[in-house]
């Protein structure tokens, strides 16, 4: 039998109601909540109650959507999977960092509160919004970008796929070169040019964060890094270097099809999504042939999720405490 990896979503996967079920079915979901809420008071309300609008917001978007990766992966663990790796796009880096012992839920959970704050800050100073380019291979969404002017490929989420971020005017340029090479762009609804230049100022405040810190610590699993599809340095006195990549994250490209590539070559052949959506699901079965790939939101999700990793505990997962 093959390897578990746990991937943890990103911002953008957000949606009402997001792990209500699970914390319900689940303690040790639940206890993650709990400790969401009480280092930012509404988590929990936000993510299952909270409207679209409110979750859009970047500053609600990060810890809510980090509470919701951290809780599924908790529940995965207490069911007893143990996976040979992690990886989380962008955002879902820092919970699996949390995930894989490199920080504290406490100090994860005030990190992504700060990464909020410092990524939207950035936002509103240096406005720019993201394009998904698809049916293009990267190289010539690359050349486009670069014509357009104040374009940049910041996440390459698959051969076919490939997201551009930037100023308003390079973008409506992006969208006519795209339309003209056979390709096709779509916008996101998010609230800035993430992963490009125009987050400098955030990973800038984020690596004085965590200097000041000393995070994050190291893993005691591998955690590929979105920075360079590469493990994170495992060894005690690289937090220097650990820090660098996490803080750089928020202004350098989403590797991800490297990161999908490691885990393979690593023997990875069972990829579980925890948090909202399914969408780095789709990346997976977008991206390699003959792995398995599944979300893991819902109990029941939950309960398929522990059968393909093959453990003992599947028809245990999703009963609520009577």
């Amino acid at each position: 039998m093959g390897k578990v990896a746990i991937l943890f979503a990103g911002q953008g996967a957000q949606r009402p109601g997001m792990c209500d079920e699970l914390a319900q079915a689940e303690p040790a979901a639940r206890a993650v909540f709990e400790l969401a809420d009480a280092v930012r008071p509404g988590t929990s309300e936000q993510c299952f109650s909270g409207t679209a609008e409110e979750l859009r917001q970047t500053a609600n978007t990060q810890p809510c959507v980090f509470a919701a990766d951290l809780a599924c992966a908790r529940a995965l663990a207490a069911h007893g999977v143990r996976p040979a790796a992690v990886a989380g796009f962008s955002l879902g880096e820092v919970a699996a960092l949390a995930f894989a012992g490199a920080l504290t839920d406490e100090e994860a959970m005030r990190l992504v509160c700060v990464r909020a704050e410092l990524m939207d800050k950035a936002a509103h100073e240096h406005p720019g919004s993201m394009r998904a380019v698809l049916k293009l291979g990267a190289e010539t969404v690359r050349c486009l970008a670069a014509e357009a002017g104040d374009a940049w490929p910041v996440n390459f989420n698959s051969p076919q796929q490939t997201v551009v971020a930037g100023l308003p005017g390079s973008l409506e340029r992006l969208d006519a070169l795209v339309r003209d090479a056979g390709g096709r762009s779509r916008a996101l609804a998010v609230s800035g040019a993430f992963h490009s230049p125009l987050m400098a100022e955030a990973s800038e405040g984020l690596a004085a964060y965590l200097a000041e810190a000393g995070l994050p610590g190291a893993p005691e699993l591998p955690v590929i890094a979105n920075a360079t599809g590469e493990a994170y340095p495992e060894a005690a006195d690289a937090v220097g270097e650990r820090a660098r990549l996490l803080s750089s994250q928020v202004s350098s490209p989403v590797q991800w099809v490297r990161t999908l590539e490691c885990l393979r070559d690593m023997g990875v052949d069972t990829f579980i999504e925890v948090g909202p959506g399914k969408t780095l699901t789709g990346l997976v079965s977008r991206t390699l042939k003959g792995v398995v790939a599944l979300p893991c939101e819902t109990p029941e999700q939950l309960a398929a999720a522990l059968a393909a990793a093959g453990t003992d505990d599947a028809g245990a997962a999703g009963e609520k405490e009577q």
